[in-house]
């Protein structure tokens, strides 16, 4: 059920095209924390980043996958089947995009779909939460879309993520894209980004 103190966008066009848009640009520059301010009042199981990102990302034809805390919450999934129509799946693998609500908890990436080398684009992304993103961390970031080299910090970062990363990135083409979300910012890294963890 619907909870009732629940809202999408404030402005429904205006918000989902801002949100999009900051969800691209953190893409185009992976690793750069960008400010992402949703004017919405999720349920209280879904955070409020992890909401716009879904929102601005899904609609009718997108399969969806929650990880267990969030498919546990009835009012999560009314939430987003009313403002996205977007098919909920329990397959992990026919997910385009996938929603965790926080990173230690992160299935091994090899769950999702990583597309194939003719449909690169049929893989998954995923959105997860995580408590803090900054830009001076102990992740140093490489690859396209960053000029030398990136710094990002994370809270938390699984310790067996970084080795996940780089062989998700050895698919390439094929391989996931991972959208951190932090309270009022994201982050992006995609598949093409090299990773290592300052010593």
């Amino acid at each position: 059920m619907l909870a009732a103190d629940s809202t999408g966008f404030a402005d429904p066009v205006l918000d989902a095209q801002s949100t999009f848009r900051t969800l691209m640009d953190a893409f185009a520059r992976p690793g750069r924390v960008q400010r992402l301010g949703a004017r919405l009042v999720p349920p209280a199981g879904l955070a409020a980043g992890l909401a716009a990102a879904a929102l601005a990302l899904t609609d009718h034809e997108t399969a969806v996958w929650l990880d267990p805390p969030l498919a546990a919450d009835r009012s999560v999934a009314a939430y987003l089947t009313f403002h996205t129509g977007a098919r909920l799946t329990a397959d992990p693998k026919e997910a385009a995009f996938a929603l965790v609500s926080d990173l230690d908890a992160l299935p091994p990436l090899g769950s999702f779909s990583v597309g194939d080398d003719a449909y690169p684009d049929r893989s998954t992304t995923i959105v997860a939460c995580v408590s803090a993103l900054s830009a001076s961390g102990a992740l140093r970031l490489a690859g396209p879309g960053i000029d030398g080299e990136r710094r990002l910090g994370v809270a938390p970062w699984p310790a067996r993520l970084t080795a996940e990363l780089a062989e998700n990135r050895a698919l390439f083409p094929r391989g996931v894209d991972l959208v951190l979300v932090a309270p009022e910012a994201v982050a992006a890294l995609p598949r093409t980004t090299r990773i290592v963890e300052a010593g």
